[in-house]
């Protein structure tokens, strides 16, 4: 998994498009990146709950519901 992780479930709109955000802004920036279905793992189930999507950077928990692009760029400047 690569420095960003985007924590989803299936059928969820706003996951759909915090993943296609996070897939642009990686690849415009070069950094990895992966999502992970909170769905398949009753401890990511639990922990996240209905929060999705919430996004994660070097393990650790950046946001949720949406991504803030300006933050997430300034985030995964060198």
């Amino acid at each position: 998994m690569g420095r960003v992780t985007v924590y989803t479930r299936a059928g969820c709109p706003s996951c759909v498009a915090a993943e296609a955000d996070v897939e642009r802004i990686c690849g415009e920036l070069g950094v990895g990146w992966g999502a992970v279905d909170v769905d398949s793992d009753p401890e990511l189930r639990a922990e996240y709950g209905d929060r999705v999507p919430v996004i994660v950077v070097d393990d650790r928990e950046h946001g949720f519901w949406r991504v803030d692009e300006p933050r997430l760029r300034r985030d995964l400047a060198p």
